[in-house]
């Protein structure tokens, strides 16, 4: 993939959740709500301060994280759903 997100954004996979309850009821597509984790796939370079300078992202490729509901742009790319969002956006990283 030939894409790089600009300043302090990053760029999403969403990670599907399960299809199966705990008690082992299977959850029809219609009634899933869209996954709130996800793994990054490319970071852009930081934003910038007052000064001008770079300032360093948290986060990097491959990290698993938590975002907001609602957070983000969907996008596709190269025929893949992509998510596009501030670092900001996000509520966490996963150890």
């Amino acid at each position: 993939m030939s894409f790089t997100p600009l300043h302090d954004r990053v760029l999403v996979r969403r990670i599907e959740g399960e299809a199966k309850t705990s008690g082992g009821l299977i959850i029809p597509d219609t009634a899933k709500e869209k996954p709130q984790e996800g793994e990054i796939v490319a970071v852009g370079a930081g934003a910038k301060d007052e000064d001008g300078e770079r300032i360093a992202m948290d986060v990097k490729a491959g990290d698993r994280i938590l975002f907001g509901k609602w957070s983000g742009t969907e996008i596709k790319l190269d025929g893949e759903d992509l998510v596009i969002m501030k670092e900001s956006d996000i509520l966490g990283v996963m150890a």
